[in-house]
């Protein structure tokens, strides 16, 4: 591509070269590497990788716990056109299956713990022409010096398809959301600004890097010239030791993760000094924001953003505006309208609709959904919310075709629990929702009718839904009714359902 006007993820990699070199830029199970170290590595991997002469566009998949291969892929995907397909490692083998046939890559790279599960996977694939263990010959695929590496970078184009993330379920099945490098640098400079980050700043990578939010932070910091500390498995005397010994500025929570390392901090026989500690961006009830404040000193910001939107696109203290979502990037056009996509003033509640450079390039191999999504020339998120008149958004749950549980801070479509539950040979219909949850936020619980005739225990369809999906996707609790509520029309009544078991049985 080579014109005056790109500028891609290979780029800051290089920048931090010239600005930051001898910093450091990475920090891994005791090991540091300066962002000229780094650069280095990437160089390296991406001079091996245009050895296997992968045409621009060509899907590279990882499942790994966080490593800092995470970052020498981003860079070299940038520098070689390559599309990353990050995949959630801890996902069942059919959802792995699903994940890998619907964008078909032709590399694969995964870690020791999940050999066993996707190794039958990989061989079953003919199109998968060369898979990699980053415990075994990874290391391989790095060639031994970095010549033409930055000319080979020059042919990057930003606009190009970059990240696959799956994300939206339709008919049961998860659809990849697919973003440009363009999406990513932009989505991640606002948070440069937003959170003050700049080479003296170190974030520690708890959340998993095949996740947006983990992918947004990792990255903006990177390119901000500070210090990635990366965690592979989260702990939380483990996050506590990495924030001091580290000097740890930043990190993202969802839940439990907040309150398991409050738990930690009131269990220490001495204070502990966390005066390193400045932000922690997530979602977290206030009770515990408040509570972690008061003993870190440190703030909490609140957010709101999907993969879709390549990431945050609203963040603020979460005191700033008690009970908001937080503050509407300045990058994003923003709305909020009713069933007919008009417009609605401040303080109306109804879907949010978005515009902007942050929008993804829409989901992978689905055209007649990304007409639905993208209707009208706005990003259609499914969800519904508030606007007050100083750009605060206030959020109000899901609509009913997107509905969505985040146990965790992991997305749960309740159509492939469904799925999963109707396939039990006793399971007739099924209902499935989000529920308050103390430690996670959200739980999933299950409304369920039999066949005529048929038994199943509670714990045993919970264990067979594990082990057709997720295990952080099975539900909570199941509840068996004869009938299951249904509507005029004959369909299941969701919101019948809903208003009746979320504090009942």
């Amino acid at each position: 591509m080579n014109t005056p006007h790109q500028l891609t993820v290979f780029d800051f990699f290089h920048r931090n070269t010239q600005m930051n070199g001898p910093g450091c830029a990475l920090y891994y199970n005791g090991e540091t590497r300066s962002h000229l170290e780094l650069f280095d590595d990437a160089c390296r991997l991406t001079c091996g990788m245009a050895k296997l002469n992968l045409a621009a566009g060509t899907r590279v998949a990882v499942i790994a716990k966080n490593h800092p291969a995470f970052f020498h892929l981003l860079a070299s995907a940038s520098a070689l056109n390559l599309c990353l397909v990050l995949i959630n490692r801890r996902l069942g083998e059919d959802e792995l299956a699903h994940a890998l046939d619907d964008t078909t890559p032709q590399v694969v790279i995964y870690d020791n713990e999940i050999k066993d599960k996707i190794g039958p996977l990989i061989q079953d694939r003919t199109g998968i022409a060369h898979s990699f263990n980053l415990a075994e010959d990874f290391s391989t695929l790095y060639a031994s010096d970095t010549q033409g590496a930055i000319g080979l970078a020059d042919d990057s184009d930003p606009d190009l398809a970059y990240i696959i993330i799956h994300t939206a379920a339709v008919q049961g099945k998860p659809r990849g959301a697919v973003l440009s490098q363009a999406n990513l640098i932009l989505a991640n400079l606002q948070l440069v600004h937003a959170y003050g980050l700049d080479n003296t700043k170190a974030y520690l990578n708890i959340l998993p890097l095949f996740h947006i939010m983990g992918v947004n932070i990792g990255l903006a910091t990177l390119m901000a010239g500070g210090k990635n500390v990366i965690m592979d498995q989260f702990s939380p005397q483990s996050s506590l030791d990495l924030i001091r010994e580290q000097n740890v500025s930043m990190f993202g929570s969802f839940p439990p993760i907040l309150g398991r390392i409050l738990e930690c901090i009131q269990c220490q026989d001495t204070p502990l000094d966390l005066s390193s500690l400045e932000i922690v961006a997530g979602l977290e009830n206030p009770e515990t924001a408040e509570q972690w404040e008061a003993a870190t000193g440190s703030k909490f910001w609140i957010m709101y953003g999907q993969t879709e939107t390549s990431g945050l696109i609203t963040f603020s203290p979460i005191f700033e505006a008690p009970g908001s979502a937080g503050r509407v990037s300045p990058l994003v056009r923003m709305i909020v309208v009713d069933d007919l996509d008009n417009a609605l003033p401040a303080g109306s509640v109804g879907e949010i609709l978005v515009k902007g450079p942050l929008v993804f390039k829409g989901y992978w191999n689905a055209d007649e959904l990304n007409s639905f999504t993208f209707r009208n020339g706005w990003h259609h998120t499914g969800d519904m919310g508030q606007l007050d008149e100083n750009g605060y958004l206030y959020f109000k749950g899901r609509k009913p075709e997107k509905e969505l549980i985040k146990p965790g801070g992991e997305n749960v479509f309740p159509a492939e629990v469904e799925k999963a539950l109707v396939s039990h040979e006793a399971v007739d219909k099924a209902c499935v929702f989000g529920v308050p949850d103390a430690e996670f936020g959200e739980a999933i619980k299950a409304v369920c009718s039999l066949n005529v005739g048929c038994t199943v225990e509670e714990k045993e369809l919970i264990a067979y839904t594990g082990n057709l999906i997720a295990g952080f996707k099975k539900p909570k609790s199941i509840v068996f009714v004869d009938p299951l509520p249904l509507t005029a029309a004959g369909d299941i009544d969701r919101f019948a359902i809903k208003e009746k078991y979320t504090h009942g049985q």
